[in-house]
């Protein structure tokens, strides 16, 4: 299966983007995912070619019309059907490592990326779509945030690693911030690195990696924490 990548954008140039490269751009040319951009601008139906219209009840900005959206969107859907359809806003819910890692695993997704003052709210009660954030800031557009979205899934699927395993030590896998990490040389500006990960002790080693695992997610992310405390608790 094919992992298929289909952006909804004004900007379909933007993709695939920092994604051409690397491990993911590797995974492009293999066929391990697709990337089908799909320009919103081709469904509008007036001689402008107009997307976007003025907040009703006056405001700043401007607001992407539900109509061209929702043509947008169907056409993607029909020409890729079975893909959940997302849409990148700082509305909605934050996206989780586990979230990344079920999407990961399915047929891939077809996303929505805002301009302006966003999207006609109307959109969200008319097609079945998931409002998702890449966090607590405002960009310009969802444009880097479906390309965050989609390299965290890419770099998921079957072979883009290498290891299969390369993955599973990573922030947020466990429930918590990954532990610090050391190569040569041993000494530099006068830090060692610790003498547990020299010691060859494999147990020890494991013991030191949780432990600094737990101490850095509690110290840097207490909602982590609280979460990974609750799990662990069984609460």
């Amino acid at each position: 299966m094919t992992f298929t990548a289909v952006p909804l954008t004004l900007y379909p140039d933007m993709f695939p983007g920092p994604l051409g490269h690397s491990m993911a751009g590797r995974a492009l040319e293999s066929g391990t995912w697709h990337c089908a951009p799909v320009q919103i601008r081709d469904f509008a139906t007036d001689k402008h070619r107009t997307v976007d219209d003025t907040p009703a009840g006056g405001g700043a900005g401007m607001v992407l019309k539900a109509d061209v959206l929702g043509a947008a969107i169907d056409h993607a859907v029909a020409a890729h059907p079975g893909l959940p359809i997302l849409a990148m806003t700082p509305r909605g819910a934050p996206v989780t490592q586990a979230r990344v890692r079920s999407l990961s695993a399915g047929p891939g997704a077809i996303i929505l990326c805002g301009r302006f003052e966003g999207f006609d709210e109307r959109i969200f009660a008319a097609r079945a779509i998931e409002e998702v954030s890449m966090g607590d800031i405002i960009l310009s557009g969802g444009e880097m945030g479906a390309l965050l979205l989609l390299d965290a899934c890419i770099r998921l699927l079957p072979g883009v690693m290498g290891a299969a395993a390369s993955g599973d030590d990573e922030s947020f896998e466990q429930g918590l911030l990954e532990y610090p990490h050391y190569t040569r040389p041993v000494s530099w500006e006068g830090q060692d690195i610790p003498d547990v990960l020299r010691s060859g002790d494999h147990k020890k080693i494991a013991a030191w990696r949780r432990e600094q695992a737990e101490r850095d997610t509690r110290a840097r992310r207490p909602d982590l924490w609280a979460a990974y405390v609750a799990a662990r608790d069984g609460r």
